[in-house]
C-alpha cells in the first residue's frame, strides 16, 4: 500500500513539474499545434504534454514496483509503453501517416499478447461462449488494444476531455486491484490516473498544452492493459468478485469505446476511410448544440460514472443482457443528441469523399479530431 502511495505520489509530481518545463521548450523551439481548419484552438499550442504524462508515470512504476512480488509480464509491459511513447513523440513532432500509427499500436498489442501474455480467454456467458480457442484469443485481444488505443486517441477532442475519462477508467481498475490485492495492475491504474491528473492541471479548459498522441495513446493501452487483465481475474477476486467481467469492463471504457466504433462505422457506410476527419463524435455533436468545452467535458465524465454504477447494479442479469442494455443506453442519447436541433448555421457536407465547410462557418478555426 505504502509503494502504491507512493508511486501515485510520485507520477504527480513528475508531471505537475515536468509540463511547464515542456511547454517553455515548446515555446523556444516553436514546437506546436498550429491552428488550421481542422482545429479547433485559435492559438498555437504545445500537443507534447504526453511526454511529461509519461515521465511521470513510468519514473512511478520503475521505482515503486515490488520487484519481488511483480508479475513476470513487468519488462514486456515497460517494453510495450516505449513503443507507445516513440512513435507517439513521433507523431505529435513530425506527424505519422494513420498506416503507421496502426503498425505502432500493432508492435504494441503484439508485445503485450505473445511476450507479456495478456490474453482475453474466457467470453464469460456472452451470446453464451465462455471458453475460446487460443487462436481466436489471440486476435481477440489484438483487436481490444488497437480498438481501445484509437478510442482514447479519439475522444481527445475537448480540453480535458481525455485526461479526466482516463482517470475516472483507470483509477476505477487501480481501486479494484487494491481492493483484491493485485497491488502490481493497482499501481498502474493509480500511478497513471495521478500523472493524468498533473497533466489536467496545465490542460483544463483554457489549454495550456495538449497531451497529443503521445498521451493519448498511453492512455489507451494502459485502459487496454487494466481492462484485459480486468475480464480474465475478476471473476476469481477473493474479496470482490464481479462474474459478468466483460459487462463492467465495457461499462467501465463504454464511452471512448461505443463512440469510436460508430463513428468507424458511419464513416465506413459512406465508404470513407476509418481515420477520415468528421464531425460525428460524441464532443462535436455537444459543441454543435452550443456547450463550451467544460459542459462538454462534464457531460461525458458525468456519463462514464453513471455507466460504471449503472452496469454493477445490473450485473445479476449476465454479461449478454448487460451488454446490450448499455448499447441501447447509449445510443438513445446519441439519437437523442442528433434529435436536438444543432445551434450551429449548418453541417459539413460530404462531396465526392470530401468534406466542405458551410460558408458561414468558413472563418472558424474548429479542430477536427481523427
Amino acid at each position: 500500500m505504502k509503494l502504491i502511495i507512493l508511486g501515485s505520489f510520485l507520477s504527480f509530481i513528475v508531471c505537475f513539474y515536468a509540463i511547464p518545463l515542456i511547454i517553455f521548450i515548446a515555446n523556444e523551439k516553436k514546437l506546436f499545434d498550429k491552428p488550421d481548419d481542422r482545429k479547433i484552438h485559435i492559438n498555437p499550442v504545445s500537443s507534447l504534454g504526453g511526454l511529461g504524462i509519461f515521465a511521470g508515470f513510468i519514473m512511478a512504476l520503475l521505482l515503486c514496483n515490488d520487484i519481488t512480488n511483480s508479475v513476470q509480464a513487468f519488462q514486456f509491459i515497460v517494453a510495450s509503453f516505449m513503443v507507445v511513447f516513440f512513435f507517439g513523440i513521433k507523431d505529435d513532432i513530425l506527424v505519422l501517416s494513420p498506416l503507421k500509427k496502426i503498425i505502432g499500436q500493432l508492435i504494441t498489442a503484439l508485445i503485450l499478447v505473445f511476450k507479456a501474455r495478456l490474453i482475453i480467454s474466457d467470453m464469460h456467458g456472452f451470446l453464451t461462449i465462455g471458453t475460446i480457442n487460443q487462436t481466436t484469443s489471440y486476435f481477440l485481444s489484438i483487436f481490444t488494444i488497437i480498438v481501445v488505443m484509437n478510442a482514447y486517441n479519439l475522444i481527445d477532442g475537448v480540453d480535458g476531455l481525455a485526461g479526466i475519462v482516463g482517470v475516472i477508467t483507470s483509477g476505477f481498475f487501480g481501486l479494484f486491484f487494491f481492493i483484491n490485492g493485485d497491488f502490481f495492475y493497482s499501481l498502474i491504474g493509480f500511478a497513471f490516473a495521478s500523472s493524468l491528473l498533473g497533466f489536467l492541471i496545465y490542460n483544463y479548459s483554457p489549454a495550456k498544452i495538449f497531451m497529443g498522441d503521445t498521451g493519448a495513446m498511453l492512455n489507451g493501452v494502459v485502459n487496454a492493459i487494466l481492462v484485459i487483465h480486468f475480464i480474465e481475474t475478476a471473476q476469481e477476486s477473493k474479496i470482490f468478485s464481479i462474474a459478468s467481467s466483460p459487462a463492467m469492463g465495457f461499462g467501465v471504457l463504454i464511452m471512448p469505446l461505443l463512440d469510436t466504433l460508430r463513428v468507424f462505422f458511419i464513416r465506413m457506410i459512406h465508404g470513407r476511410s476509418p481515420f477520415s476527419p468528421d464531425r460525428n463524435h460524441l464532443h462535436h455533436l455537444l459543441l454543435d448544440r452550443g456547450m463550451n468545452h467544460k459542459k462538454v467535458t462534464l457531460i461525458i465524465a458525468s456519463s462514464c460514472i453513471f455507466f460504471i454504477f449503472f452496469t454493477y447494479k445490473l450485473l445479476q442479469f449476465g454479461t449478454t443482457l448487460v451488454i446490450l442494455t448499455q448499447i441501447a443506453f447509449f445510443f438513445s442519447g446519441i439519437l437523442a443528441l442528433y434529435l436536438t436541433k444543432s445551434k450551429e448555421t449548418g453541417s459539413l457536407k460530404v462531396v465526392k469523399g470530401e468534406f466542405s465547410e458551410p460558408k458561414s462557418n468558413k472563418k472558424k478555426s474548429e479542430k477536427y479530431f481523427l
